[in-house]
Protein backbone atom coordinates (compact mmCIF):
# COMPACT_ATOMS: atom_id res chain seq x y z
CA UNK A 1 0.00 0.00 0.00
CA UNK A 2 2.73 2.63 0.57
CA UNK A 3 3.48 2.28 -3.12
CA UNK A 4 0.27 2.74 -4.13
CA UNK A 5 0.68 6.38 -4.52
CA UNK A 6 3.17 5.77 -7.66
CA UNK A 7 0.89 3.71 -9.51
CA UNK A 8 0.03 4.69 -12.85
CA UNK A 9 -3.70 2.88 -12.36
CA UNK A 10 -5.77 4.12 -9.21
CA UNK A 11 -5.78 2.36 -6.22
CA UNK A 12 -8.32 3.49 -3.20
CA UNK A 13 -5.46 3.07 0.04
CA UNK A 14 -7.37 5.99 1.69
CA UNK A 15 -9.98 3.07 2.54
CA UNK A 16 -7.29 0.71 4.70
CA UNK A 17 -7.79 1.56 8.10
CA UNK A 18 -6.79 -0.49 11.33
CA UNK A 19 -8.62 -3.31 12.33
CA UNK A 20 -10.74 -0.91 14.91
CA UNK A 21 -11.18 1.48 11.96
CA UNK A 22 -8.49 4.02 13.12
CA UNK A 23 -6.63 5.62 10.19
CA UNK A 24 -3.09 5.01 10.94
CA UNK A 25 -1.89 5.06 7.64
CA UNK A 26 -2.50 8.87 7.33
CA UNK A 27 0.75 9.96 7.49
CA UNK A 28 1.54 8.39 4.10
CA UNK A 29 -0.78 11.08 2.28
CA UNK A 30 1.24 13.63 2.71
CA UNK A 31 -0.87 15.89 4.69
CA UNK A 32 -2.73 14.25 7.34
CA UNK A 33 -5.45 15.43 7.04
CA UNK A 34 -5.80 13.93 3.17
CA UNK A 35 -6.62 10.25 4.20
CA UNK A 36 -9.85 11.65 6.28
CA UNK A 37 -10.65 14.25 3.56
CA UNK A 38 -11.28 11.23 1.36
CA UNK A 39 -13.16 9.16 3.28
CA UNK A 40 -15.27 12.08 4.42
CA UNK A 41 -15.51 13.06 0.56
CA UNK A 42 -16.96 9.62 -0.02
CA UNK A 43 -20.05 9.75 3.14
CA UNK A 44 -17.45 8.31 5.44
CA UNK A 45 -17.85 10.21 9.09
CA UNK A 46 -14.58 10.28 11.04
CA UNK A 47 -14.24 11.40 14.34
CA UNK A 48 -10.97 12.00 16.26
CA UNK A 49 -9.42 9.63 13.23
CA UNK A 50 -11.49 7.01 13.82
CA UNK A 51 -14.37 5.78 11.00
CA UNK A 52 -17.92 6.23 12.91
CA UNK A 53 -19.80 2.95 12.78
CA UNK A 54 -16.73 1.46 11.54
CA UNK A 55 -18.93 -2.10 11.68
CA UNK A 56 -21.07 -0.58 8.53
CA UNK A 57 -18.30 -0.24 6.50
CA UNK A 58 -15.82 -3.40 7.97
CA UNK A 59 -14.66 -5.24 4.26
CA UNK A 60 -14.47 -9.12 5.74
CA UNK A 61 -12.85 -11.28 3.18
CA UNK A 62 -13.20 -14.45 4.96
CA UNK A 63 -16.94 -13.88 4.51
CA UNK A 64 -17.49 -11.72 1.59
CA UNK A 65 -14.61 -14.09 -0.43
Amino acid sequence: MNDSHTQPEYIPAHRVVNRNGVLTGKHHFGNTNTMKQLLENEGIKINDDQIVHFDKYFWDPSKEL
